[in-house]
């Protein structure tokens, strides 16, 4: 069998699946979101009944302290969450989406929707479930040697 790189094929599709959602309808609709953003807000929007902390996104996206410091003070610089105090701890503070980020919640998840579309077509449920399940493994072979773990 061939040797063919499965990281450079994964930055790949990476890049592009970057371009597709920075070049979709709620992109498009408002300035200075990214697709990071977008994937955040979604993630909030979705865990609206609960309490969202930063340290939720840095574990959900897999991404450092410091990257989602820079990412959670752009999105509350361009409007789209807020900190919020919590009543059980004056240290913690939660991230809020602000009505500017509720407004496109409906079409961000649309698009999000089509990209999974896009992303697994041809593939049957069987396939769709194993691909899941070896990303998923490949994160936690990367995770499990990681000298930034948090």
């Amino acid at each position: 069998m061939e040797n063919r790189p499965i990281g450079m094929e994964l930055r790949k599709l990476s890049l592009h699946m970057k371009r597709y959602m920075e070049s979709h309808s709620h992109c498009k609709m408002i300035d200075r979101i990214t697709g990071s953003s977008s994937w955040i807000i979604a993630y909030i929007g979705e865990e609206k009944n609960k309490d969202v902390f930063q340290k939720d996104l840095e574990k959900k996206f897999g991404i450092t302290r410091s990257t989602a410091s820079k990412t959670v003070d752009a999105m509350v610089k361009n409007g789209f969450i807020e900190r919020s105090c919590v009543d059980y701890d004056a240290r913690l503070k939660k991230l809020v989406l602000t009505q500017k980020a509720l407004d496109i919640l409906d079409i961000m998840d649309r698009d999000r929707r089509n990209i999974e579309e896009v992303l697994t077509a041809g593939f049957s449920d069987k396939e769709k479930e194993k691909l899941h399940g070896y990303i998923v493994r490949m994160t936690k072979n990367l995770e499990s040697c990681s000298e930034d773990k948090v």
